[in-house]
Formats: C-alpha cells, sequence, structure tokens
C-alpha cells in the first residue's frame, strides 16, 4: 500500500482538484476564442535554462501564431559530442544512474527487478519469490542484449565572444558554447567564473539524436510542458535515453474544447516534419559564394541560410533540432490524458505515411492512459474512489473537455476499444503501457494492450505495485525510487527501436 503521506497528500489533491474542476464548470467558457491557454496560474512553472548545468539545456518556442500552441526542448549534453564516436546510440544506463554493472558470469542467479509474468526462468519453472518493483507481461520481442559503453563527456568550447550567433546552423560556423570570462565574485559560484551567454549549434558539428514527444497529463484541464514536475520528468528521460525531448504545451480545456488538444498533438509533429525539412533544404544550398543571374550580386552561404529563414517566415529553422535531432527516430510519449493525445497522434501518423517524411513514429508509450468506457470494467468498480484521481473526479474533467453535444464515455477519445477509430491496430507502431495498481483505470490500458497483442504488435503492458496513477509524474512523488525505477525500465524497452544497431540495449 501507500505511504502514509501519499495517502493524506492524496486527499488533499483530490479536495482540491475537485474544488477547482466544479468552479470551471459553473463559469462560462468562451467557446470562440480559439488562441486558449497551455499553463493555469496556480501552476508551478521551471524557466527554461539554456545551460547545461545539470546535463541538460532547455528552450521554449511559440510554434504557432493562431493559437498557444508551444514547445520546450530539452536538449541533453551528449548531443554536444563528435558524432564519430563509436558507441553514440546508447552509454550504458547503469553508468547513467550510478549502479553498479552487472555480473557477466553465467552462474549468476537471474536478476529478480522485474518478473515477467507468464514466462518461466531458465529452469523451466516461474520462481515464487520473484517480487520486484512491478510485473509486466505481454512482451513479444526476442533479442540479444549487449552492454555497450559510451565515453559522453565533452568539454565545452570557452570563448571570450558573448555574442548569440543566431545563425547558428550554418556550416562555416563552429558549434560553440558561447561563455565569456568573468570574476568570480560577478559571476556564478558554480561557474568557475563564466557567464554563459547561449549555445549556438550547426549542422554536422554535434551528434543526431533520437526525438522523444512528450504529452503532460493533468485531466486536460491543468498541467503544462514547463511545470516543475513536468520539467523534471523530461530531464531525467533526455539523460537516461540520450534523446531530444520535445515537451508539447497543447491547449486546456474547457477554453478549449475536443479536438482542440489532439490536433495540437498533430500539429507538433507536423512542424517536427516541416523543421526536418527546411534543415535538409538549408544545409543542401549550395556551398561558397552563389552569385544571382543576372543581378550581379553575390550571398555567402550563411547569407542565404538567413534569407531562407526570413521566406518562410513563422517556419523558420530551429537550429537545436536541425543540428541535433534525427527524426527518423521518433517517440511518442504520453502522460495520463497525453497518452490518449500520444495514442491519437501515432494513428494520424500511420495514415499520414510517406506524407508525414522524415518523421518515423518507431514506437509509443502510455503513462497509466486516462481510458474510460460506459461498461465499467473491474477496476472501475473496485478502485472508484482511488488516489489522486478517482472516478468522480475524472468524469468531471471529461465534461469539460468533451463538447457538450458529444458528451459520452464511449467518445474515440476516451474509449480506444471503439470501432472506427482509425488505421487498424496491426499497423500501430509498438507499445509499452505503464500501469499502476491502485489506479482505477487499469483494466481498460490492459484491454487495449491485449488487442495490440493479438494483431502481433510488441504491446507489453508494466504494472507497478503499491503506485497510484501518476506515480512516476506527480511532483510529491517524481524523487521516489518507483518513478526512478519506472524511467530506467521505460529507457531500456524504448532503446530497443532507437539503437542505430537495432534490437540492442544496455542494461
Amino acid at each position: 500500500m501507500p505511504s502514509v503521506t501519499v495517502k493524506l497528500y492524496s486527499v488533499f489533491f483530490k479536495l482540491l482538484l475537485k474544488r477547482r474542476l466544479q468552479n470551471r464548470i459553473q463559469s462560462p467558457s468562451d467557446d470562440s476564442q480559439t488562441f486558449g491557454i497551455v499553463s493555469r496560474s496556480e501552476e508551478s512553472v521551471a524557466p527554461a535554462n539554456p545551460t547545461f548545468l545539470d546535463g541538460v539545456a532547455t528552450k521554449d518556442i511559440h510554434i504557432d501564431p493562431f493559437t498557444s500552441l508551444s514547445i520546450r526542448i530539452f536538449l541533453p549534453e551528449v548531443a554536444l559530442s563528435p558524432p564519430d564516436l563509436p558507441d553514440c546510440p546508447n552509454r550504458s544506463l547503469d553508468a547513467k544512474i550510478g549502479r553498479a554493472p552487472r555480473d557477466k558470469d553465467e552462474n549468476a542467479k537471474p536478476d529478480s527487478r522485474r518478473h515477467s509474468l507468464g514466462i518461466p526462468n531458465s529452469s523451466g519453472t516461474i520462481p515464487e519469490n520473484a517480487l520486484s518493483r512491478h510485473n509486466s507481461f505481454g512482451s513479444s520481442t526476442n533479442g540479444t542484449h549487449h552492454n555497450q559503453s559510451n565515453n559522453s563527456n565533452s568539454s565545452l568550447t570557452s570563448n571570450r565572444n558573448g555574442s548569440y550567433r543566431a545563425v547558428g546552423f550554418s556550416n562555416d560556423l563552429e558549434g560553440l558554447n558561447l561563455r565569456s570570462s568573468l570574476p568570480t565574485d560577478l559571476g556564478n559560484s558554480n561557474s568557475n567564473g563564466l557567464l554563459y551567454r547561449g549555445y549556438a549549434p550547426t549542422i554536422n558539428k554535434g551528434r543526431k539524436l533520437p526525438v522523444m514527444v512528450q504529452f503532460h497529463g493533468g485531466g486536460w484541464v491543468s498541467g503544462s510542458a514547463d511545470s516543475v514536475a513536468n520539467d523534471f520528468f523530461c530531464r531525467r528521460m533526455a539523460k537516461l535515453l540520450d534523446v531530444v525531448v520535445v515537451a508539447v504545451g497543447y491547449r486546456l480545456a474547457p477554453e478549449s474544447k475536443y479536438p482542440a488538444a489532439f490536433e495540437d498533438g498533430v500539429k507538433v509533429l507536423t512542424w517536427l516534419a516541416k523543421q526536418a525539412n527546411l534543415a535538409e533544404c538549408s544545409k543542401s544550398m549550395g556551398t561558397g559564394n552563389k552569385r544571382v543571374a543576372g543581378a550581379g550580386l553575390e550571398f555567402k552561404k550563411s547569407e542565404m541560410h538567413r534569407h531562407i529563414v526570413d521566406t518562410f517566415g513563422a517556419q523558420m529553422v530551429e537550429p537545436w533540432l536541425a543540428a541535433h535531432a534525427n527524426l527518423t527516430r521518433c517517440i511518442l510519449l504520453g502522460v495520463s490524458c497525453g497518452a490518449n493525445i500520444a495514442d491519437y497522434v501515432a494513428r494520424k501518423a500511420v495514415e499520414a505515411g510517406k506524407l508525414m517524411d522524415p518523421v518515423k513514429v518507431v514506437a509509443q508509450v502510455l503513462m497509466y492512459p486516462f481510458f474510460m468506457g460506459s461498461v465499467s470494467t473491474h477496476s472501475e468498480i473496485r478502485l472508484a474512489n482511488s488516489y489522486f484521481y478517482d472516478k468522480s473526479t475524472c468524469l468531471l474533467a471529461w465534461k469539460l473537455f468533451l463538447p457538450e453535444e458529444e458528451f459520452s464515455m464511449d467518445h474515440p477519445a476516451a474509449n480506444p476499444l471503439m470501432p472506427d477509430r482509425g488505421p487498424p491496430l496491426k499497423l500501430m507502431p509498438p507499445t509499452l503501457t505503464v500501469i499502476a495498481e491502485h489506479d482505477w483505470m487499469r483494466d481498460r490500458a490492459i484491454a487495449y494492450s491485449e488487442e495490440l497483442r493479438k494483431v502481433n504488435v510488441d504491446a507489453p503492458v508494466y504494472d507497478y505495485k503499491d503506485a497510484a496513477h501518476e506515480f512516476a509524474t506527480l511532483d510529491m512523488l517524481l524523487k521516489a525510487p518507483q518513478a526512478q525505477a519506472c524511467a530506467e525500465d521505460i529507457a531500456i524497452w524504448v532503446k530497443k527501436y532507437i539503437s542505430l544497431r537495432g534490437h540492442e540495449f544496455s542494461y
């Protein structure tokens, strides 16, 4: 069972959340305003930090001039390492989390850290005492596990020029961490007398990393991409997986009802595809100086890049993504209601096919998805008054999100098992589902995973004992051992699909 502290926190959390939801239902909403909001005033926000002091740099971008849709990019420091290192796809997870390497002895006892239900051990039986932090079942992937290492610590270049080079994606400039010398008493005491002035990457100078598109939770009406809890979680995933995390700040209800949040998810994926194409266009615009025929004018390569950016206006090249993002290996990760958005975006990516090139969704992770239905499951009856998000509170959230004339628990946004939701399930990408023992929505998530496995989609379920909804992403629980363990398990599974060497991952 959860600790007494978690139980008390859950009581106050539910009272406060239910009161806020009821107030929003009673207050009139203006449906004519399409701009929307992506964060609440009561939300604790972590400011963007373009330094690598904790191993990850962040920046915020507003990507749609007609709505409030925005993203936060999380760039791990490993992206600054030279691209020709032999073990660049994966670093040893043991090294990242500070754990001692595992025993390579063939006679060593099997690790009971994770117990796969229905899968016997080497002796042909399932150990009775193989209790672990979670149960996983339904995994259909077989592969060889290899230990990999990566010396990813790269020294950052000191430079006395403190200006930010906005044309950071031209090939005739060096990728720089621009710092300027400063007396220790004036600068940050932790920066060794160096004041950070910004990071200006260049194409082909750093490492290309896979991209994880992350959708936060909050029951449609709260949460944000830049909240303290979401910022901490995304930094953790960026460092564990060596990926560029793009956290989506989608529009919240009731100011923006369905399908605004779902459309925002697709917009972000389309924007990423455009960014990749613009970066490739900018990269291939010749070399050296170019003379415009009949005009007698010459443009340097960097000026041509600047000209392209100005011509495309709002769709200008984002230098961090141009230099470090490999969108042919894209993962979707959704938390709570964000899992519903991730699943919808995955379906739309399947439908779009090559129209979404070069973006390719290779896997998705659904963390305790916000699935519901009109016919109650066993867990929906037994755990209706569960921790943090109980059934009555979630019904209020759905009433705020769905238009009144469309309100139904079998709405395609709520029930993943409804027919005619999109492409056949057999075309869906590999899907990892994370559930909690004390989450009343767990049974429907398991049922959806079972339907995927019936059509031979790799769709394991990780079931965490003594855990509640949002146990790995809620602000109070983020630093708990179970939250760290969940992040590690997700990293291990995802690495099967983002490794350049095939189905390999380090453990």
